[in-house]
């Protein structure tokens, strides 16, 4: 089984490009920087892994992941190799996401840019500032899919 969990912050913001032909997709690349659980002589480390993700998925990266976001995707490793223009054979290995979310709230993301550059504010709903929960508008219940 190859499959991959990783949570880590985005280095710097995804780097999109359209497919060729009639029907173009979306093919977002990101690069994570994941902690290590153990440290050597007590220095942080990470690794920077590479992120491949496709269409829609593509599109919602280029969108709203912004660099230094945490977030958490899972999907498979994929190793492969190419000849580059110097007759010199590479060896790559990148993560092919299937699934991708924020690993932190819009507030604690906010906090953590320090430097990193200001995105475009984009819409929320009212949140509660006592419980953290959106607050639900009345009347609302017959619209729900559930009761």
């Amino acid at each position: 089984m190859n499959k991959v969990v990783l949570v880590g912050r985005l280095t710097r913001d995804p780097e999109v490009r359209y497919s060729q032909g009639e029907n173009a997709t979306a093919v977002a690349r990101y690069t994570l920087a994941v902690d290590r659980r153990f440290k050597r002589d007590n220095e942080p480390t990470a690794d920077f892994i590479p992120c491949v993700v496709f269409g829609r998925s593509g599109e919602f990266a280029e969108k709203y992941f912004r660099q230094g976001m945490r977030v958490s995707i899972s999907g498979r490793i994929q190793t492969g190799s190419y000849t580059n223009k110097d007759g010199v054979k590479v060896y790559t290995t990148e993560v092919i996401v299937e699934e991708q979310e924020f690993a932190e709230s819009k507030a604690e993301s906010e906090a953590n840019r320090g430097s990193f550059h200001q995105a475009a504010p984009s819409p929320s709903p009212s949140v509660d500032a006592g419980d953290g929960f959106m607050n639900i508008p009345d009347g609302i219940d017959e619209e729900l899919p559930f009761n």
